[in-house]
């Protein structure tokens, strides 16, 4: 352990003079539990980021085993009974988290948490875990590297080096960016329509039958835009946010095949499907998954040159079914993967701007997803492009939590 040790000190310190992670944010956090993980020898590491208010958080980093929670939320009630008072550094059972992370991480090799408590002036902001591979105690050497890594991540959120990587709204402020993405987003097509359906009243007979028809579908194109730009304006500006839910266990590679069948014709022309014939059933609301799938698709589309294609891929594990939509665009850096999903966050950064959109279609998207029981993430594409990954709860495995009078 101490040539590891070493290794991890040097680490952090190159970590700090590095450009990009020098600045820290979810850069600096990502290589930091790469390093952890390494000088402890453990299969995975996460870090949850805690609310202010509420006691709940969110896993916002993580690594190895434990990469599939990423963007998992954590509720008020795990976050309850893994926090304790005395030293930062302790073990936390697994039985002490959810039964379906608690049951993911045992097939994924681990049997406990070494969990480090990050205390920043009164107050708990994130916990760090590290997912241990056998039932020994944590001994001297990886209580100091957690205590090192802790420490770390301590002052990246004391110096708000990029952290919290989550904002509290300002209910003032939003109200304001509100009105102002709907006036700037509701006029591009108004605009549109209107300029065409005066070109149809005040020329029809200079127009061909070809310039009619072209007139009429870009007015009916618009038209559906609108309808769906309000749609979305009216859900987020509500505290349902996307109506009522019908959960149940249903197909979700039947559902993901026919919500590619009837994406819009720009959309489906480049969307290849490398779907499996079959998959366990998932469990949510089957209805949602064509308007998810519309806007990831949306999204990819919005962000990657016109030659390339978006793939829609999908799989399961032993508590999840999950569906990625995959792009060659121009990626995300990874300190915006959890800016991405607040209302408007698109609406006053440059790329919004410059590719347009009210920045609402991935908050509703979490939202819904999230009401189901799910997550979503995103992080960038090996090679380039960006990975928008879905996960729900295996059907099969709701059923038998059920019967068993666990859920």
């Amino acid at each position: 352990m101490e040539v590891a040790y070493r290794e991890l000190t040097l680490g952090i310190a190159a970590l700090f003079n590095d450009p990009v992670t020098g600045r820290g944010g979810l850069p600096a956090l990502d290589r930091l539990l790469h390093l952890g993980q390494y000088a402890l020898g453990v299969p995975g590491m996460a870090l949850s980021e805690l609310h202010d208010s509420g006691g709940a958080g969110r896993v916002i980093a993580a690594t190895g085993s434990a990469d599939w929670a990423l963007g998992r939320p954590v509720q008020p009630e795990v976050v309850t009974a893994v926090l304790r008072a005395g030293p930062t550094t302790y073990r936390v059972e697994l039985d002490a988290i959810d039964d379906a992370a608690s049951d993911q991480m045992v097939s994924l090799g681990s049997r406990w948490i070494l969990l480090h408590r990050i205390d920043l002036d009164g107050r708990t902001p994130a916990m760090l875990g590290a997912f241990m591979p056998d039932d020994r105690p944590a001994d001297p050497d990886q209580l100091a590297v957690m205590a090192l890594l802790g420490a770390t991540v301590g002052r990246l959120y004391s110096e708000r080096a990029g952290l919290p990587v989550q904002h509290a709204g300002d209910d003032l402020a939003d109200r304001e960016l509100f009105i102002a993405v709907t006036s700037h987003e509701l006029r591009t097509p108004v605009t549109v329509i209107k300029g065409y359906a005066d070109t149809l009243r005040d020329h029809w007979s200079q127009l061909d039958e070809k310039a009619r028809r072209e007139a009429a579908r870009v007015i009916g194109q618009r038209s559906d835009e609108l309808a769906r730009l309000v749609d979305r304006l009216l859900a987020a500006s509500t505290d349902t946010a996307v109506g009522t839910l019908s959960p149940g266990p249903f197909d979700l590679v039947e559902a993901l095949r026919h919500a590619a069948a009837n994406l819009p014709a720009d959309l489906r022309r480049r969307f290849r499907l490398e779907l499996p014939e079959r998959l366990p059933l998932a469990y949510g609301d089957r209805a949602t998954i064509p308007n998810v799938l519309t806007e990831l698709a949306t999204n990819a589309d919005k962000y990657s040159a016109r030659e390339q294609t978006v793939v829609l891929t999908a799989g399961d594990d032993r508590r999840t079914v999950f569906f990625q939509v995959l792009d060659r665009g121009i990626g995300i850096a990874p300190e915006q993967v959890h800016q991405v999903f607040e209302r408007f966050w698109q609406a006053d950064s440059g790329d919004g701007r410059r590719y347009g959109g009210a920045g609402l279609g991935l908050y509703l998207v979490r939202k819904t997803i999230e009401r189901q029981n799910g997550w979503v993430s995103l992080r960038p594409r090996d090679g380039g492009g960006t990975v928008a990954e879905v996960r729900l709860p295996r059907g099969d495995v709701k059923r038998d939590a059920r019967a068993s009078g666990e859920a």
